[in-house]
């Protein structure tokens, strides 16, 4: 399986285990589990890390790049297809972050490891 963790998730993952799912979980450990983290996701944590809504006990550049080696994880960049992809999609979410997600979710035929139910309307496989 090849995954993309909702920002979110990379946070309780790195930080909180306790509040991610039992399904979550089992999907993040297994070894067969491709795991991507966008750059999106670390373009949001910067953003609220800056505007203290997120508080980390470590420099974001190192959370990254430890959890990218201690849990093998992919950056995924954002590529012009992705951002493109965000205008085809519906209103159903106005997250700009998580609209970014959902395309390349799309595009790159990726499920979601997050709790937002909104995500669902857009047909994409979400698992939490």
């Amino acid at each position: 399986m090849r995954a993309l963790l909702d920002t979110h998730t990379f946070i309780w993952m790195v930080a909180q285990e306790e509040k991610l799912s039992a399904r979550a979980t089992e999907v993040l450990q297994d070894t067969n589990t491709t795991l991507y983290l966008s750059a999106a996701s670390i373009w949001e944590m910067v953003i609220k890390a800056s505007l203290g809504k997120l508080v980390l006990t470590q420099p974001l550049a190192t959370l990254i790049n430890t959890q990218v080696q201690i849990n093998g994880l992919n950056v995924l960049n954002i590529q012009a297809t992705h951002a493109l992809g965000v205008a085809s999609l519906p209103w159903h979410h106005r997250d700009p972050f998580d609209r970014l997600l959902i395309s390349q979710s799309k595009v790159e035929s990726l499920a979601i490891i997050g709790r937002d139910t909104k995500m669902d309307a857009y047909g994409i496989s979400r698992i939490w």
